[in-house]
């Protein structure tokens, strides 16, 4: 059976926001080029890094002062180093299950000279769509749920749990909406929820497989559609109206991976704040440009607005 990885003491109710998805070893392999078919390039370097969409968003909400949950699975080679920087990041890790006798979620980034990524996943347990041991109490202690990427079943099985909790959820599968998820899971996904993410090609995919022609169609499902498109902007559909906000753009950017997740934590702390919607949008613009010139997200909002 999974075992939970023990974290901080809980604060005392309500807490703020629970992120469920991947918590991954991201390994960078640095290429002047892509290899073609049959080809070989050689890698000229390659690192490893804490990531996945749950765990940058958690710690860039953690950073910017929200009391943040983490939930996923690792295996029993996720590294302890990573472990204490989530830890340090003041994240709730209760949420998180070490799966005996798997390998932890790996991702291969391939980044060649013009900044173009190529991406490969191995799953390990987030590949199970085996039901979530959920931690007595922990939902009790937070108002929202944002689930990002991972099987959809257990998605879906966190995100029932949290409604019968009474929280507010936020749905944002990210690029597994191309290859993982079906029509049905998806209309069962917005089901309920208030918010969902998603980057141009993401949204399309997910308007193609639900039938709809507009993004406006499916505020009949969710009432806000946020849509990020990269360096152009970010577009917020709600059934009150469209508002668009031109993105921040960097002129030596050191990496574009996690910025999408920086973005989200951004707009969460101006949501958090209570400011109006196209303040949000802002906040998650600078957030993303911070990330992207390799700084960090607390960096970019700061405490003080967003």
């Amino acid at each position: 059976m999974p075992k939970t990885v023990p974290g901080p003491e809980p604060i005392e109710p309500p807490r703020g926001l629970l992120v469920a998805g991947h918590i991954n070893v991201d390994r960078f392999l640095q290429l002047p080029e892509f290899p073609a078919p049959d080809r070989t390039v050689p890698i000229r370097s390659s690192r490893s890094a804490l990531g996945g969409p749950a765990a940058n968003l958690a710690r860039g909400s953690a950073a910017v002062g929200i009391p943040t949950g983490l939930i996923g699975r690792i295996g029993d080679d996720f590294p302890d180093a990573f472990l204490r920087e989530l830890g340090r990041a003041g994240l709730d890790l209760r949420g998180v299950e070490r799966v005996p006798g798997t390998g932890t979620p790996t991702c291969y980034i391939l980044e060649n000279d013009r900044r173009e990524t190529e991406v490969l996943i191995d799953q390990g347990p987030m590949g199970s769509s085996a039901p979530p041991s959920i931690p007595r109490g922990l939902l009790t202690e937070y108002r929202w749920l944002h689930l990002t990427t991972g099987h959809p079943r257990w998605q879906l099985a966190w995100k029932a749990a949290a409604r019968a909790a009474g929280l507010r959820v936020a749905v944002d599968p990210a690029q597994e909406v191309h290859y993982r998820w079906t029509a049905p899971q998806l209309r069962h996904l917005l089901e309920g929820a208030e918010i969902l993410f998603g980057n141009r090609s993401e949204i399309d995919r997910i308007k193609t497989l639900l039938g709809a022609r507009r993004v406006e169609e499916l505020l009949t499902r969710v009432p806000l559609v946020i849509r990020t498109e990269g360096a152009r902007g970010a577009t917020a559909f709600a059934r009150t109206g469209r508002i668009t906000v031109p993105g921040i753009r960097v002129a030596r950017p050191v990496t574009t991976v996690g910025a999408g997740d920086a973005f989200r934590a951004g707009f969460y702390f101006g949501w958090w704040a209570g400011a109006p919607l196209r303040d949000c949008l802002r906040a998650g613009h600078r957030s993303a440009a911070r990330w992207v010139r390799g700084g960090r997200v607390r960096a970019a909002t700061g405490r003080d607005g967003p």
